[in-house]
C-alpha cells in the first residue's frame, strides 16, 4: 500500500524514479538499485578517493590535484579538496564539506549498508578498499568503517590520539590525556578534530557505534 502511495502522489521526486526491488519476499524502498550502490561503493570504498583512514570524507581526495569545475552563465566556480583548514576565509575559514569526515554522514552511510546487506542476505559484497582484492559483506564493511571513526579518539602506542592532532599535551598531560573532545567534523587524512570542539550533538554517535560494534558480542 505504501508502494502505491508513492507512485501515486510522489511522481516527481528527483529525476531518477524510487526504486522497489523485490528479494526473497521482502521489498526494498531505496533511491538506490543494487547494481549502482556497487558502483557507488567503488568510489565511496577507495582510499584515493573518499576512504580514509578515520572515515568516509565528504569529497573524493582525487580533487586534491583535479579541481571540480562548473561554468554558469559565464560564471566559473571550482572546488578542490581541503581535508582540514580551508584555503579561503568563505565560511570562517572552515573547509566544511569539501573533504573533512562528518559523523552524521558516516552514520547514515553505515546504517543504509546494514539495510541494503540485511535486505540482500548477506549476498552482496564489494571489496574493501577497492582495489585490494578483498570482498567483504555490507555488513563487514559498515563494521569496519565504524571502526575506522571510533579509532579517533583510541590512543597509539604514545598515548597521542588522532583527534589531538599535534596537541601532546593531551596524550601526556595526567590532567587532559583522558578528556576527549568531540569536534564538529575531522580532518580527512588524518583525523585531527577540526571546527568545533564540543559538537557532541552529532559526534556523541560514536557511544552508539561502540555499541554496536565494539560490545555487540
Amino acid at each position: 500500500a505504501r508502494k502505491e502511495w508513492f507512485k501515486t502522489y510522489r511522481k516527481g521526486m528527483g529525476k531518477k524514479p524510487i526504486t522497489f526491488e523485490k528479494e526473497n519476499g521482502d521489498m526494498l524502498m531505496a533511491m538506490v538499485p543494487k547494481q549502482r550502490l556497487l558502483r557507488l561503493l567503488e568510489a565511496m570504498l577507495d582510499e584515493h578517493e573518499f576512504l580514509s583512514p578515520g572515515g568516509i570524507r565528504s569529497l573524493s581526495r582525487k580533487h586534491a590535484n583535479q579541481d571540480y569545475e562548473l561554468h554558469v552563465n559565464d560564471q566559473h566556480y571550482s572546488l578542490r579538496y581541503e581535508p582540514g583548514e580551508s584555503s579561503t576565509h568563505m565560511f570562517g575559514g572552515n573547509s566544511n564539506w569539501r573533504g573533512p569526515v562528518w559523523f552524521p554522514m558516516n552514520y547514515m552511510l553505515i546504517q543504509s549498508l546494514y539495510t541494503y546487506c540485511h535486505f540482500f542476505d548477506g549476498e552482496s559484497k564489494a571489496e574493501y578498499p577497492t582495489g585490494s582484492g578483498n570482498w567483504m559483506s555490507l555488513t563487514a564493511i559498515a563494521d569496519d568503517i565504524s571502526k575506522r571513526l571510533i579509532n579517533i579518539f583510541i590512543p597509539d602506542q604514545a598515548g597521542q590520539r588522532p583527534v589531538n592532532g599535534d596537541y601532546t599535551i593531551y596524550g601526556r598531560d595526567p590532567h587532559f590525556k583522558d578528556l576527549i573532545l568531540f569536534y564538529e567534523y575531522f580532518h580527512g587524512d588524518n583525523g585531527r578534530g577540526v571546527g568545533a570542539s564540543h559538537q557532541t550533538g552529532w559526534t556523541g554517535l560514536v557511544a552508539e557505534l561502540i555499541d554496536k560494534v565494539i560490545w555487540k558480542n
